[in-house]
């Protein structure tokens, strides 16, 4: 059984068991006091501007069987009320959360995947889970749960019976991927590309790729899988190829999973490839030449653990997007919507371009805001967006967004015609003007990063667009 018991975790973190049997096994563990289950044991997590140990109360009134928090001081009474419960006090329930995921990532003895990269991560940790999941019980990352809260509570709700974990490892900063990687030891490391975000951050992409490579500093035995194609990784690996155990993968450059006879379709695509040894034809469910990448590298990952290769062509064939990344949205009078909000990058929004450029449309309008942690690169990287918006077939260009203006500018010096072109401070206005002009068989793609909340655009332009 790979369940803590009271005492693993008292062990584990150095606390003070405060109330409570040290033989309590514990099921599950949360730090949302919405959502807590009579299973869970509740850690109260201290934030820059939130401290969750002040609702230990609440944990326990909504259900938990038990709190992990640091700093509070326990009346008699409060533990006369909660004499049924388990209380643990901890120095650092931060410290505590990495203690007990590392601990119960030591009780599985089995492959755990780790998949990070400037761009691509979510989409190809859906897809390698999806191949994965067609032979083993696969556990993988859910939303945007790749950081240091999100990543330990993914292992430490695992069922017992998992045979593989695919986790996501997001980074803004130097050190970040390193304790990812020292809680997850993984076995199997994957890098899809090094761009440029975070580029503000860290100050260069070579400093992008150190940062992502920290993915090998907990790893045990592991077998390295990149993106060939990336110019960046494929100078690593040519010069680490003698070190490492590194397979690649890629379209353009010779690697050990190449894809060929390429067809891109509106909203599919399809190769071929050579699986064990025989000739397969693969056809992806999303279109776009970056989901072939992702698509070679999640057969990269079923042959090294020993996919069959009907299972590995049915887990490309049949895997699904996470919400908000190349969601497309089919509405009334043939209008498409793309809804590519979660996140934005120069890499990115050229790709999504790249890939409206196969679709049957009237026109193509482009909506696009700020990316951001782009730092003193912000000028440079805005208008290299402008140039990538002109060297594509977009009909009508919208911005919004501080930044975005520098995509404007930059569309406009390289010819894009400036009736074709708004400008809005407001986003509000976005709505409106789609309301206005959005004609039949139109598709239109939202693009910037999280923090723009361009998600909530989409939801009312659907309703706009509904009522037309």
């Amino acid at each position: 059984m790979k369940n803590l018991t009271i005492q693993d975790i008292v062990n584990c973190t150095q606390g003070i068991l405060v109330n409570g049997s040290e033989e309590i096994i514990c099921k599950g563990f949360s730090k949302d006091t919405r959502t807590i289950k009579e299973t869970d044991i509740y850690i109260g997590i201290k934030g820059e501007h939130f401290d969750g140990n002040l609702f230990w109360d609440k944990a326990l009134d909504n259900g938990a069987m038990g709190v992990i928090v640091q700093d509070i001081d326990f009346t008699g009474e409060d533990l006369k009320k909660y004499k049924d419960k388990v209380i643990i006090k901890v120095k650092d329930t931060l410290q505590a959360l990495y203690q007990l995921a590392s601990y119960k990532r030591s009780l599985y003895k089995i492959p755990v995947v780790a998949i990070t990269g400037s761009v691509g991560k979510t989409s190809t940790k859906d897809i390698v889970a999806n191949v994965l999941a067609q032979k083993y019980k696969t556990l993988k990352t859910i939303g945007n749960n790749n950081n240091n809260i999100g990543l330990p509570f993914t292992i430490l709700n695992a069922p017992d019976d998992i045979e593989i974990m695919v986790l996501e490892m997001g980074m803004n900063h130097f050190g970040e991927i390193h304790l990812l990687s020292e809680i997850a030891k993984p076995n199997v490391c994957i890098i899809t590309n090094i761009g440029t975000s975070h580029i503000g951050n860290l100050g260069s992409r070579e400093n992008i790729l150190k940062a992502k490579l920290e993915i090998l500093d907990g790893a045990q035995n592991p077998c390295m899988i990149i993106n060939n194609d990336n110019d960046l990784l494929h100078k690593w690996y040519e010069e680490n190829k003698e070190k490492w155990n590194i397979k690649t993968y890629g379209i353009k450059n010779k690697s050990d999973t190449v894809a060929k006879n390429i067809i891109l379709k509106e909203n599919s695509s399809e190769f071929n490839i050579y699986l064990n040894g025989q000739e397969e034809k693969i056809n992806v469910p999303v279109g776009g030449e970056h989901f072939v990448l992702n698509s070679l590298c999640a057969i990269t990952v079923g042959e090294i653990l020993t996919v069959e290769n009907n299972k590995i062509k049915n887990g490309i064939e049949s895997f699904t997007l996470t919400k908000k990344r190349m969601e497309t949205i089919a509405l009334e009078n043939d209008i498409k919507i793309i809804n590519d909000t979660y996140n934005s990058s120069v890499e990115s929004v050229k790709a999504t371009l790249e890939y409206m450029n196969h679709m049957e449309a009237n026109r193509r309008i482009a909506v696009l805001g700020d990316i951001l942690e782009t730092g003193k690169f912000a000028k440079e990287l805005h208008e290299r967006i402008g140039e990538i918006v002109c060297e594509n077939n977009i009909d009508i260009l919208i911005c919004s967004g501080e930044k975005a203006k520098y995509i404007v500018e930059s569309a406009k010096k390289k010819g894009f015609p400036e009736k074709d072109i708004y400008y809005f401070k407001n986003k509000e206005e976005i709505v409106e003007l789609l309301k206005q002009i959005v004609k039949e068989k139109d598709v239109i793609l939202f693009k910037a990063s999280n923090g723009m909340r361009f998600f909530d655009i989409v939801e009312k332009v659907k309703g706009v667009l509904a009522e037309k």
